[in-house]
């Protein structure tokens, strides 16, 4: 199996993206991020899954080790095949995903194209527990440089619950009755989130 290509972008289309190297070309399919980011005759590296069946052998590209894992969660889930699993991926970024995931949040899954309701309900059952402390924050914009440690954690946080649709008031007020017992942003989000639960 196939861990990434690094090479040139040589076309991109409704199918996916050929990449070439070595003489090569190789036709991803990608999430719509990967196709809305390269452009043709750029140098990209792309992590890889190869999937196998009786009648085809399909690449799937992605641009980080975090979007690839996330595909990988979810063609895992029974239902959840390669083309529902990229139009998650399409939706929703791996941050994104993963605070969904955590939050129970089926709402933010029912949006994506082939994602009912008791399927939401089933993805976040099964994967809820499977999302690392890191994911929750992955894409989050760094803080900035005159920003303390212990102010870029609660920003990062408030941040990261705003984009779960709380308000940024709502979310600020949260993470600082949690704060005084986390010392990261994926402590404050998870206590922040169960706090939620309990209401």
């Amino acid at each position: 199996m196939y861990a990434f290509i690094n090479g040139t972008i040589e076309e991109t289309d409704a199918a996916g993206v050929v990449i070439q190297t070595g003489g090569i070309g190789y036709l991803l399919q990608c999430p719509a991020g990967v196709m809305n980011t390269v452009k043709v005759g750029q140098t990209v590296k792309l992590y890889t899954y190869q999937a196998v069946r009786e009648d085809a052998i399909t690449l799937y590209g992605f641009l980080t080790r975090q979007d690839r894992t996330m595909f990988l969660r979810l063609v895992s889930v029974s239902g959840i095949g390669p083309k529902i699993a990229l139009q998650v991926l399409s939706s929703l970024s791996a941050g994104e995903l993963a605070i969904a995931l955590v939050s129970g949040d089926a709402s933010a899954l029912t949006h994506v194209p082939g994602i009912g309701k008791k399927t939401a309900q089933r993805l976040i059952l099964e994967l809820r527990e499977k999302v690392d402390n890191d994911e929750l924050t992955h894409g989050i914009t760094p803080p900035s440089a005159g920003a303390t440690p212990a102010s870029s954690i609660m920003n990062d946080a408030v941040y990261a619950l705003a984009a779960l649709g709380y308000s940024t008031q709502e979310a600020s007020r949260a993470a600082e009755a949690v704060s005084a017992d986390c010392k990261t942003t994926e402590e404050i989000i998870r206590a922040v989130l169960k706090s939620f639960d309990r209401r």
